[in-house]
Order: structure tokens, then C-alpha cells, then sequence
């Protein structure tokens, strides 16, 4: 039996009632996980909800996608659920609905969630063969509804993966020192996490997969309205392991150093050219 039992799986639509329900007796163990607030759930969903997922998943880019091929993040692509199939689509939107904020409180304490209808940088995510997504710290403000991100969500969808093919969630402690929890991205396991400014995170080792198979994931963010303005907003903060060849991130870093030397209207101006220059051709 699964976590979470959809009972409707053209909608993935779950008991309103029994998901508000749900989350309280996991409340001690997410918030005093270590190296920062997190629970795993396995068989998290009904099985037949993601094997959906699988035979809709994208085979090519579609608008509002994103795609990153650089050293910190390579052979990754994201896809927006608006522009999914009906079924795919109504089952993220169940994901941001009340009863699912009610057991994301139940379980995190966070009051006042927010989903992103938007869903910046979330959706469907895709790592092929060879890549990766450095360990890094999140973007902590919504970019249009300038909210503050309190919390991540992971669903993997990867059939009979093992951690020798690669592409395992690390979880890393605040001074990067170590990787503390290494998270293998099985089918239907949940990873709920906090996110905050060294709530660091990735998957370093690339995808090596036998049969070249992709890893594939949802991800979905949730906010509170509490960000009061006097702080300072940032992008993904990508971070060096100790002995490796991680790249640092030189296009984040100029961005923010053009954010502090010039005027506000300046600065946006500059900032909008550099993302230009950046923008692949076509």
C-alpha cells in the first residue's frame, strides 16, 4: 500500500480528508533530520500515477522547457506541467492544492504555505547520460509573486536504479565539509526538504546508467509570505567540494557583483544584457 493512495487516477486526485491526515506522525522525524530538516518516503503515491507520468514524459523540449549544459548543471531538462498531457497536468496541480499544503504543514511545521502556480524551475526534470547538478544551495526568492522558498519536493520515477549508476541526492552539512546522506533515486521515493541558504544539495556523480536510461524526477517548490525586503536575494548558490574539480559559478557571481556596484535601474540593464549574451542561439 502506498503513503499517499490516489483515488482517482485520471485526476491523481487523493481522499481530501485522509491527506489532511496524513504527515503528523512523520513531524519529529523530518525536523530532527540531519544535516538539515528532510524525510524520505518510499511507495510514496499510487504506482499507476507515475507509471502515467513515464508514458507521457516528454521526448523532446516543449515550450517554457529549460535546458542547461554548463560544468555546474550538464544534460539537464526541465519541463513546465503546463504544457503536459491533461492527465500529467491534473495530477501536479492536485500536488498544489490545500490537502496537500495540510500535510506539508503537518509534517514541516510551516504555516501559510504557498504553492508556485507558476512552476518556476519546477515540473518534470530530466538528467541524461553523462550529467549532473553540482551541490548547491536554492534561489530563495520567487522571481513574480516575490515570495520566500521554504521547501522542496522530490518524486523520482527511475525503475530498478542503483546507486552505481549515478545521480544519487546528496545532502551535504552546512559547511560543506561532508556529505552527510546519500539518497538513491528510486521509483516512487519521496524526498521533503527545507530550503534555506546552506541547505546544500545536489547530484554530483553523473548519470552512468548501463542502457543509457535518463534520471527522471518531479519537482515541485513551496513558499511562505514572508520575505520582508531587508534581505538579499539570490540564485542557485553553487559550492566547491573538497577535492574535486568542481567549477565555480563566474556567470552568478558577476551577476551578483553587478547587483551590488550599480544603481538599481542600471544594474537591471546590465544584468538583462549579460543574460542575453548567455542565451544559446538557436
Amino acid at each position: 500500500m502506498s503513503y499517499i493512495e490516489i483515488s482517482n487516477l485520471d485526476y491523481g486526485f487523493a481522499d481530501p480528508i485522509a491527506l489532511r491526515q496524513k504527515g503528523l506522525e512523520l513531524a519529529d522525524q523530518y525536523r530532527s533530520a540531519q544535516p538539515y530538516p528532510h524525510i524520505v518516503i518510499d511507495d510514496f503515491v499510487t504506482p499507476a500515477v507515475l507509471d502515467a507520468c513515464l508514458a507521457d514524459f516528454p521526448v523532446a523540449p516543449k515550450p517554457d522547457s529549460d535546458s542547461f549544459n554548463r560544468a555546474q548543471e550538464r544534460f539537464k531538462t526541465s519541463y513546465n506541467p503546463d504544457h503536459l498531457t491533461p492527465r500529467v497536468r491534473s495530477f501536479f496541480y492536485a500536488l498544489n492544492s490545500r490537502p496537500m499544503l495540510d500535510f506539508l504543514y503537518n509534517i514541516t511545521g510551516f504555516k501559510g504555505l504557498l504553492p508556485d502556480p507558476h512552476f518556476v524551475g519546477g515540473g518534470f526534470h530530466q538528467t541524461s547520460q553523462g550529467g549532473h547538478l553540482n551541490v548547491h544551495a536554492d534561489f530563495n526568492l520567487h522571481p513574480l509573486l516575490q515570495i520566500e522558498r521554504r521547501l522542496n519536493i522530490i518524486l523520482y520515477l527511475n525503475r530498478d536504479w542503483r546507486l552505481e549508476y549515478g545521480g544519487a541526492l546528496e545532502l551535504w552539512d552546512r559547511e560543506m565539509k561532508a556529505c552527510v546522506k546519500q539518497i538513491e533515486p528510486v521509483f516512487n521515493r519521496c524526498v521533503i526538504f527545507s530550503t534555506d541558504a546552506t541547505s546544500y544539495h545536489g547530484h554530483p556523480v553523473p548519470v552512468q546508467h548501463p542502457q543509457g536510461m535518463p534520471r527522471r524526477s518531479i519537482a515541485l517548490y513551496y513558499y511562505t509570505a514572508t520575505w520582508d525586503g531587508t534581505r538579499r536575494a539570490f540564485t542557485s548558490q553553487f559550492k566547491r567540494r573538497r577535492n574535486t574539480q568542481d567549477r565555480p559559478d563566474w556567470q552568478v557571481r558577476a551577476y551578483e557583483l553587478i547587483d551590488d556596484l550599480t544603481p538599481p535601474i542600471l544594474s537591471r540593464s546590465l544584468l538583462n544584457l549579460a543574460r542575453r549574451l548567455q542565451r544559446p542561439s538557436n
